[in-house]
This record gives structure tokens, C-alpha cells and sequence, in this order.
């Protein structure tokens, strides 16, 4: 019986009725968020969070920053499954356009017959075909959806590293200015361990100290002695890792001679909880699993249904070598319908991963806007929680400046016990090197902010969005 094109369609369409399901839907993904931050909260404009790093006033932080951004093998990395994405997006894409190939051959043929005949043939061939596999339930569209969807997902990641490594850059330019603050102090106070030591040898020589305080003051020196070497490889340790993470060899050394207090640490504004979706990659990452896992449900049903394709083709032939004179021509045009009968179910179990995997990516974004509140929450009170404690310390500091005076000069004067003078020695290196650590916690709680709130991503096109 003839079947015409008309007629292939109404029967492929009364198959996609029989075997559709249900409809895919999106599950919800609302979050309840809170309309305050519990913390307490500066009061200054969404801006601060442009350009981050220059708000603690250092230019070589600045510029290491942006070294880091060029140079770093982990940005390039990434960079490069962002061009991945793209080209698998346009291999997708390509799917829902008609192939051609074009073909040619040209032969030569002898044969002979065992009583000695020999006949000869010639030919060559042109040949033009197209196919073309018509998107009638949208699988190809939705895989090409699910493609972009993996794009945005690596613009983000490119968006993320980003905010990490400028964030780690920071941290590990901190924690060496820091630690070189940290070996000044030390050996200031070495260097006042050792005076107190040549007071107590020389009272010893005088027979107005004994053996037991010339012994302890060694003890103490040495002790620091020990600390300032355990700093000093600290030292050298952070600064090869900031090295590493600029792409430098560990052995150059990047930081020059600055101090910890020159830098300014900054107020940040968390803005309104509500804001947060928009501002961290992460949080659109999660939407574009979403998005992702929308669409490889909608291409996995569309599998269950028939696929339905158009092929043409055009020739021409001759029975010359190398040549088309006198061809004969020829054109085909041809559908095809195809339907699975039975591959015992591996289809339907596609769909059933497929839902189950958007289910769980469902939790996962929740369980990342919750974490995201949390960090926020944590960084505002490192910040409120860092800078009374500073205050306080800086107190602690003067007091055991000036107790050390005095236990000296009444030590000098044979007033006061040596132990005296050790303690208040202890309590002076122990409340300045607590004042560097205390001041690298609040920069360090500042860096925080910006990074928990996005450093200044804008959620825009994956295109468009960038970290200022």
C-alpha cells in the first residue's frame, strides 16, 4: 500500500500520544531566607565590593592580584574547560542541522576468463547526499539546552576560581606580611632577653644574683632563640606558597620589606540576605545543574518516543575514467520512522536516574544557599568579634610595656625577683605577637566578607558576569 509523507506524520503523532508521560516540571527550589543578618552589619554602599583588594591600600597586593589572575596555572586550567564548554555547545548545536557529504570514486576493472578473454571496465562517480533527523519531541533541543547549561556551569567555575585565587592571593600575601611582622618582634625581644641577661651576669659577678637567675636567663634566651628560627621558616614557607599560587618558582621571593599595620582594613556591607543569590557564582552554578538536569530528563522521555528522519540524494555517473562525459544521473528522496520495541528498559531507567538526579541537585542547592547564609553569618561575626578583641590587646600591649620598665629598673636596683623580670618579659613578647595575629585576623575577617559575598560577581550572562 502507498504511504505518503502526510500519513507517516499522523501515525508518528498518534505514537508520541500512546507513549509520552507526564510532563516534565522543574521541582521547587525556594528558600526561606531571613530578612536580617544576625550579625551586626556596617552601613556603606553594595560598591564596596567592587574591586575588593584595593580597599586595603596596597598597591603591591593590587598588582599581585592581578598577576595572579594572568599567570596562575589553575586560572589557565579553567579557562580552558570554559573553551571545552563552548566547543561541545556547538557540537550539540550541529545536531539539529541537515549533514551533507559529498562523494566521488573513479575505477578501473580487468577481467579474464580462463580461455584467455579479457573484458575492461571504466567508471567514475559524483555523489551529493543530505539527512536530516527531524526534532519533532525535542531530544536535540534539549541537549543543546543541556549543553549550554554545562557552559554557564564552567563560566561560573571560571568566575569562582577566580574569587578563590584572589582571595587566596590575599590571604597568603596577610599571612606573610604578617609572619615577617611576627620575626621583627621576635627578635626585638631577643635582643631585650639578651640585655636582661648581661644585667643578671653582671649582678651575679657582684654577688648580688645567683647562679639560678643567670641559668633561667639563658634558658629564656635561648627559648627565643628557638621561637625566631621557627618563625623564620614559617616566613619562608608562606611566601613560597604565595610564589605558587602566582605562578612563580617557590624560590623567588614576591613581598618587599612592608609592615603588617600600614595596610587599611576595610568595612564591608553585607547587603540584604536576599541579595547573596545573585552575588556568588556558586549559588548560579547549583541553578545551572538545575537547568542541566531539566533538560537531560526532557532528552531522556524524548528517547522513549520515535525518531523521524529525512535523507536526499543526488548523483551523477559515467563509464569513463576519470571523466563524466555522457553520465547518467540519478536522485532519491527517502523518510525513515524508527521506534525501539524492546531494550529492556534501559531507556525508562535513563529517565528514572535522570529525575533522581535532579531531586538530589534540588538538596544540593539548598544545602548551598544555607551554607552561603552561614558563611556570611561566620565572616561578620570573625570581623565584629576580631576588632574588640584587637582593641582590648592593644591595651594589654602598653600595660606590659610598661611593667617590663619596671620590673628592670627595680631588678637594677635589687627591688624585684627575677622571675619577675621573665614574666613580664613572657607577657611583653607574648601580647605584641598577639597584636599581629589579632591584626591579620581582622584582615583576614574583611577578606572573608568579600569573599562569601561574591567578591563583586554580578550574576548577570555567564558572558557578561564578572568579578570586578
Amino acid at each position: 500500500m502507498k504511504m505518503y509523507p502526510y500519513r507517516i506524520l499522523g501515525i508518528t503523532c498518534v505514537m508520541a500520544l500512546l507513549l509520552s508521560g507526564c510532563a516534565t516540571t522543574t521541582p521547587p527550589t525556594s528558600v526561606n531566607l531571613p530578612e536580617t543578618w544576625a550579625a551586626s552589619v556596617a552601613e556603606s554602599s553594595e560598591a564596596s565590593l567592587d574591586h575588593w583588594w584595593h580597599r586595603f591600600d596596597s598597591p603591591q597586593l593590587e598588582a599581585l592580584i592581578e598577576e595572579s589572575l594572568q599567570s596562575s596555572p589553575d586560572m589557565v586550567a579553567v579557562a580552558e574547560k570554559v573553551i571545552q564548554a563552548e566547543a561541545q555547545l556547538r557540537t550539540t548545536g550541529a545536531s539539529l542541522f541537515p549533514s551533507l557529504n559529498l562523494s566521488g570514486n573513479t575505477a578501473w576493472n580487468q577481467n579474464r576468463s580462463s580461455e584467455g578473454r579479457s573484458s575492461e571496465s571504466e567508471s567514475s562517480r559524483l555523489s551529493l547526499g543530505a539527512s536530516y533527523e527531524v526534532d519533532i519531541w525535542g531530544r536535540m533541543a534539549a541537549d543543546v539546552r543541556g549543553s549550554q547549561a554545562s557552559l554557564d556551569i564552567a563560566h561560573y567555575d571560571l568566575a569562582a576560581a577566580r574569587l578563590s585565587l584572589s582571595a587566596g592571593v590575599a590571604s597568603a600575601y596577610f599571612q606573610t606580611r604578617a609572619m615577617r611582622e611576627r620575626v621583627t618582634i621576635a627578635r626585638e625581644n631577643l635582643a631585650i632577653a639578651e640585655r636582661v641577661m648581661a644585667i643578671v651576669q653582671a649582678r651575679y659577678r657582684h654577688g648580688s644574683a645567683s647562679l639560678l637567675d643567670v641559668q633561667r636567663q639563658e634558658s629564656t634566651v635561648l627559648s627565643q632563640r628557638s621561637s625566631l628560627l621557627s618563625l623564620e621558616e614559617q616566613e619562608k614557607q608562606t611566601a613560597s606558597a604565595l610564589a605558587l599560587l602566582l605562578g612563580r618558582l617557590p624560590q623567588h621571593t614576591v613581598v618587599s620589606d612592608e609592615t603588617l599595620p600600614h595596610l587599611t582594613i576595610p568595612t564591608v556591607a553585607p547587603g540584604l540576605p536576599s541579595e547573596l543569590l545573585v552575588r556568588r557564582p556558586d549559588l548560579a552554578r547549583a541553578e545551572a545543574q538545575l537547568a542541566a538536569a531539566h533538560a537531560s530528563i526532557e532528552s531522556a522521555r524524548a528517547a522513549l518516543l520515535p525518531s523521524f528522519s529525512l535523507s536526499a540524494s543526488a548523483g551523477t555517473a559515467s563509464v569513463a575514467l576519470l571523466s563524466l562525459a555522457n553520465p547518467t544521473t540519478s536522485l532519491g528522496l527517502s523518510a525513515a520512522i524508527a521506534q525501539t520495541i524492546f531494550d529492556a528498559g534501559r531507556r525508562k531507567n535513563q529517565i528514572v536516574i535522570a529525575e533522581s538526579r535532579q531531586r538530589e541537585l534540588v538538596e544540593t542547592y539548598r544545602k548551598t544557599v544555607l551554607s552561603a547564609l552561614k558563611e556570611v553569618e561566620d565572616a561578620l561575626n570573625r570581623a565584629h568579634y576580631a576588632e574588640h578583641q584587637a582593641t582590648i590587646q592593644s591595651a594589654i600591649l602598653e600595660q606590659t610595656r610598661r611593667t617590663l620598665r619596671l620590673a628592670e629598673i627595680r631588678y637594677r636596683e635589687g627591688n624585684e625577683e627575677m622571675l619577675g623580670v621573665l614574666d613580664a618579659q613572657r607577657s611583653l613578647f607574648q601580647a605584641q605577637d598577639q597584636v599581629v595575629q589579632l591584626r591579620l585576623a581582622r584582615l583576614n575577617a574583611a577578606l572573608d566578607l568579600y569573599k562569601v559575598l561574591g567578591g563583586g560577581w554580578k550574576n548577570a550572562r555567564p558572558d557578561e558576569g564578572s568579578m570586578e
